[in-house]
């Protein structure tokens, strides 16, 4: 199948093809978008790439997947702009279910922090090399990751203290 992109985003897909011809696993759209699967591994040289060389100078949005799948359960995928170009590439990668990690890419985007605190909360997928990585939502001692795919819609009795149902008036 040949993708028919925009002359910015063929340049994005044909330079990181060029330059990570090994690391990069698939290329494809979906609704007008263009999704770039990497290497999980190679996620901060190529961010790096896309900041400095293919001016993607701003991380609008980093966010998880729960694939809910036996391999390679979990994505994260990272909403890159170019103001230049005027156009907009979600770069992706996966991890499995057992201890799920990635390497934080704070270093390219300062911004990313928070986004990879939520993922982390949220998902449990851990963040190598993130400056304060802790929970964001929920307490440090909860044990669950609530936007996983098998945690249950009304939370896990117990788990957490809720505040009563109505207030104290005293």
């Amino acid at each position: 199948m040949s993708l028919e992109l925009s002359e910015p985003l063929q340049r994005v897909v044909d330079a990181l093809s060029e330059k990570f011809s090994k690391e990069v696993i698939e290329v494809y759209q979906s609704t007008g978008i263009t999704f770039i699967r990497v290497d999980a591994d190679s996620i901060v040289k190529i961010c790096y790439f896309m900041k400095d060389e293919l001016e993607y100078i701003y991380l609008s949005d980093l966010f998880g997947i729960d694939r809910y799948t036996s391999e390679e359960r979990f994505e994260v995928v990272y909403n890159m702009i170019s103001f230049k170009e005027g156009s907009r590439v979600f770069l992706k990668v996966r991890c499995e279910e057992e201890n799920p990690e990635v390497d934080s890419v704070y270093e390219v985007w300062p911004s990313a922090s928070w986004n990879e605190r939520e993922v982390y909360d949220m998902f449990g997928i851990h963040f190598r090399n993130h400056p304060d990585l802790r929970r964001i939502f929920m307490p440090e001692d909860f044990r669950y990751f609530p936007l996983r795919k098998e945690f249950p819609l009304l939370g896990i009795p117990g788990s957490i203290e809720l505040p009563g149902t109505t207030p104290d008036t005293e």
